[in-house]
């Protein structure tokens, strides 16, 4: 897996422009998702100048995974769109967090993962690692994402520090929350050798893919 990262002013027209109609296949078509859309491509006003994405692809350069990061002192999805999940608290606004929205990981050519998405599919959590090596580098110490209930227990499950921003809120038929996630850019590594250990004095292999993320430039 190939990462990508970078703002639109950096990162290739033909890349973004794959992107956006990645993000039609997997929310709008797969999903189900009503969403703003020109054409096959699905963009709205949170597509910015300043708004960084993360995109993962194979090794024929197809897109696998995405992801999208908006500083929050500006218009974010969960303040502008969401702001339900907060209760009565307000929405986040601080350099040092930063929204996680459009976060996909599926092989859209891989039958075997058509009902997989988000962080149920098998390289998202190598995605979710990258993402937040993006977000450290920019002094991110949080994330926070409008998400679905059953990726509270993905999250934990892996490791990855999170907690409740707001109660879970039933929108549109679908149970909602706010998640805060913490950023930490050795998660990955760290979670990979406690793994290793088990599974070595178990006798298995532990399969993983290592992504270190550069702007502009796409590394294994």
């Amino acid at each position: 897996m190939k990462i990508t990262t970078g703002t639109a002013d950096v990162l290739p027209m033909g890349l973004l422009f794959d992107l956006a109609c990645y993000r039609h296949c997997v929310f709008v078509q797969r999903l189900g998702w009503k969403l703003r859309t020109s054409g096959r491509m699905e963009l709205d006003e949170f597509d910015r100048r300043d708004t960084h994405y993360v995109v993962a692809r194979d090794m024929h350069a197809r897109i696998i995974g995405s992801a999208r990061l908006l500083p929050t002192l500006g218009p974010y999805l969960l303040a502008e769109a969401f702001p339900q999940l907060l209760g009565a608290k307000s929405p986040p606004r601080s350099p040092c967090i930063w929204e996680l929205s459009r976060f996909a990981a599926l092989d859209l050519d891989s039958a075997r993962n058509s009902q997989q998405h988000g962080l149920a599919s098998p390289h998202a959590l190598d995605l979710l690692a990258a993402t937040m090596q993006v977000a450290a580098h920019h002094g991110v110490r949080q994330l926070i994402s409008v998400s679905p209930l059953g990726i509270e227990r993905i999250l934990k499950a892996a490791g990855v520090g999170c907690r409740r921003a707001g109660e879970p809120t039933t929108v549109d038929g679908r149970v909602l929350f706010a998640c805060l996630i913490d950023v930490d850019e050795n998660w990955r590594a760290q979670r990979r050798g406690a793994l290793g250990r088990r599974s070595s004095r178990q006798g298995h292999a532990v399969p993983g893919t290592r992504a270190t993320v550069e702007a502009g430039r796409p590394l294994q």
